[in-house]
């Protein structure tokens, strides 16, 4: 009887979703010293790690993904042939840079840092009625994204305040186009999109019951 093995204490397998199986094939194959046997051994190998994915037939460069997975496996350390071109340790291994994370803390954290962005786009338009609706615009999200977070009301001089504020100055709505929109029209408005305190699925159904 063959002593009983953990897996704890066997090799770590480079790819599992392969299994042990599959990592002990593409040993043998390294071991193996004649070309054309070690060629052909490894093309069987790699059809037989298609049958094991046989979704992902139809995918892009499909065989392409089951070489490059062979040689990494292999721990690219195996001569045989390919019809790709063999990936590269150092590139495998390189890190990715790290991706610039957004450092904005705006005053007031109920507009998001969108609001910000879009004023500050707006700054740059030349004056015109395109910018007054545009200004307009950020004005009334800014009083819906008010009342999201104090879920109350809001008079417009706060709201006109504050995007003069957040816009160093540069952005006033338009006297043509005040006042804003009603507070009660903004939150109909989060309402229909199913997220508000009268959603269709706050309140509970009543359902008939036949009295005998």
């Amino acid at each position: 009887m063959e002593t009983l093995q953990y897996n704890t204490k066997r090799k770590q397998l480079i790819i599992p979703e392969y299994g042990r199986h599959i990592h002990k094939m593409i040993e043998l194959v390294k071991a193996e010293n004649d070309t054309e046997e070690r060629n052909k051994k490894a093309k069987a190998i790699i059809g037989v790690m298609g049958n094991l994915n046989p979704h992902l037939r139809d995918v892009p460069d499909f065989q392409h993904k089951l070489w490059d997975q062979f040689f990494i496996m292999a721990n690219f350390d195996i001569d045989v042939e390919s019809p790709f071109e063999k990936p590269q340790k150092e590139v495998l291994d390189m890190k990715p840079e790290k991706l610039p994370y957004p450092q904005n803390f705006p005053k007031y954290r109920f507009y998001g840092n969108n609001i910000k962005r879009m004023i500050d786009v707006a700054i740059e338009w030349e004056e015109g009625e395109l910018k007054d609706v545009l200004v307009f615009t950020i004005a009334n999200h800014m009083k819906k994204n008010f009342l999201s977070w104090n879920k109350d009301t809001v008079e417009d001089v706060v709201i006109l305040a504050h995007l003069e504020e957040l816009s160093g100055g540069k952005l006033k709505v338009a006297a043509a186009q005040l006042p804003l929109s009603e507070s009660a029209d903004l939150i109909k408005i989060k309402n229909k999109n199913g997220s508000g305190p009268s959603s269709n699925h706050s309140k509970p159904r009543k359902r008939n019951r036949k009295r005998y």
